[in-house]
């Protein structure tokens, strides 16, 4: 009977271990570009449907943040928001674990565009970030446009390539050992996020990605649009253009010495508003 009893009780310990591991809240990523009031409007619901539904801008991935706070603000209220605070954070103010409670009872977080490097040196392995993988995991929803939509995943693509070129021919080629990344806020860990895509033509750098990490997707969501991460690890695809997935996960890959690239039987999805698309099965859910 005793070992019945502590066989149960170990039983019930892991079980909210588990159950707290999976995040409840929405991941609202937006690939760059013109939002329009219809998008924002659908993260200002999801940010209101949480605690105070309160919303916090952290505008520090912009050369500009003093400006891009304000304004992003601004819209939002004149979207509807209820209640929206701007906070410019440095390093240090991240350290500071007292400044978590400026995310105290929040609905939102949103990360507007700029360089996506400066969001990370400044937040990653702080107290804020551990703050925002809570937030989000408790149910709160963390959107962000162009940077801090490629933020939002655990590699990160910084925008760079190690292969010198000139101005103006970035991103030709398809090969191994070439797109620069770094590590990102980890929210999406299935996946690559790549932001203002069939727009700029960025295909090259993110297939490179895939073939590099087969187990991982490469979401590469066009401006304008977005995608809505569900607590199922489904996500929605709204706004006027395109999402492409990219699945090496069935391929035969093949990097050779001089880093080219062959992939074999790998698998494209060109998603549009309406589409859902499971993380998990990759699969198209409403075929």
């Amino acid at each position: 009977m005793k070992r019945v009893m502590c066989v149960l009780s170990c039983f019930l310990v892991i079980i909210p271990l588990y159950v707290n591991a999976t995040p409840k809240g929405h991941l609202f990523i937006i690939g760059g570009g013109e939002r329009s009031e219809e998008m924002m409007k659908r993260f200002i619901a999801l940010s209101e449907g949480f605690r105070s539904g309160k919303i916090v801008i952290l505008p520090m991935a912009s050369s500009v943040p003093k400006e891009v706070g304000p304004e992003q603000a601004l819209q939002l209220k004149s979207f509807g928001a209820r209640s929206v605070e701007y906070h410019i954070l440095s390093r240090e103010d991240a350290l500071n674990f007292d400044n978590s409670k400026l995310f105290d009872d929040i609905g939102g977080v949103f990360f507007p565009g700029g360089v996506q490097s400066r969001l990370a040196d400044i937040l990653l392995d702080t107290p804020i970030h551990k703050m925002l993988i809570d937030f989000y995991e408790a149910g709160g929803v963390i959107g962000g446009t162009s940077a801090g939509a490629a933020v939002m995943s655990e590699i990160m693509i910084t925008g760079d390539e190690k292969r010198a070129v000139e101005e103006g021919h970035e991103f030709e080629t398809i090969q191994a050992d070439n797109i620069v990344t770094a590590r990102g806020f980890g929210f999406i860990d299935t996946a690559i996020i790549d932001q203002h895509f069939v727009r700029r033509k960025r295909h090259n750098r993110l297939i490179s990605l895939v073939a590099e990490n087969p187990k991982l997707l490469g979401v590469g969501i066009d401006e304008s649009t977005a995608i809505i991460v569900n607590p199922d690890d489904s996500f929605d695809v709204i706004g006027e253009r395109s999402v492409i997935v990219y699945d090496a996960s069935g391929a035969e890959v093949t990097i050779f010495p001089t880093k080219g690239i062959s992939v074999h039987n790998a698998r494209l999805f060109i998603l549009k508003k309406g589409d859902r698309f499971d993380l998990k099965t990759r699969k198209v859910l409403n075929q």
